[in-house]
């Protein structure tokens, strides 16, 4: 990754650049058909984004990310928790590290905020270098159980809870 990359919070004036950089990203993939431009603008429109960050190459928006607020409970009591959904990076900036600059950026925010754990629905050989462990989502009811779901705490120190539920935003839900 070049030094040219600002990493920087998405603004409402960057909405039409990051629909055009997320529809880029997708199309043509597997996951293409699930919506994420939308899903990016529900979850906006619920305010349920916590933090939602933009990269940008010499003025131009070339990536984005969003983590979302979840409903999360852990050994009987809430966690406050975000979901990471989705990252995506235009296709000609594509494999110089500027979706591991997002996230990683994205989850020090988080950690700035005093969120104690975040998970991801994602490939299982990607994620855990960021720290997200499939063991540790496997812990908690949710509809997206599975090799694919990882969670992480935020703060390494803090003790693995030992089982509860975890629910994206209500956005999610109403993807269908």
């Amino acid at each position: 990754m070049s030094d040219d990359l600002v990493i920087r919070p998405a603004t409402a004036a960057d909405a039409e650049v990051v629909d055009s950089v997320i529809r880029a990203a997708f199309a043509g993939t597997d996951f293409g058909h699930q919506g994420e431009a939308e899903l990016v603008r529900m979850i906006e429109a619920d305010g349920d984004a916590l933090v939602s960050l933009v990269a940008e190459r010499d003025g131009v928006v070339v990536g984005h990310v969003l983590f979302s607020r979840m409903d999360v409970e852990a050994d009987g009591t809430a966690l406050s928790a975000a979901g990471l959904a989705p990252v995506s990076v235009a296709p000609g900036s594509q494999g110089q590290g500027i979706g591991d600059a997002l996230i990683r950026a994205g989850l020090g925010a988080l950690r700035e905020q005093g969120v104690a754990a975040s998970f991801v629905l994602g490939h299982e050989g990607y994620y855990p270098r960021f720290g997200y462990s499939p063991g540790l989502a496997a812990r908690f009811a949710s509809p997206f159980a599975g090799p694919h779901f990882m969670a992480m705490m935020l703060d390494s120190d803090a003790p693995w809870p030992l089982g509860g539920r975890a629910d994206y935003a209500p956005a999610f839900g109403r993807m269908g």
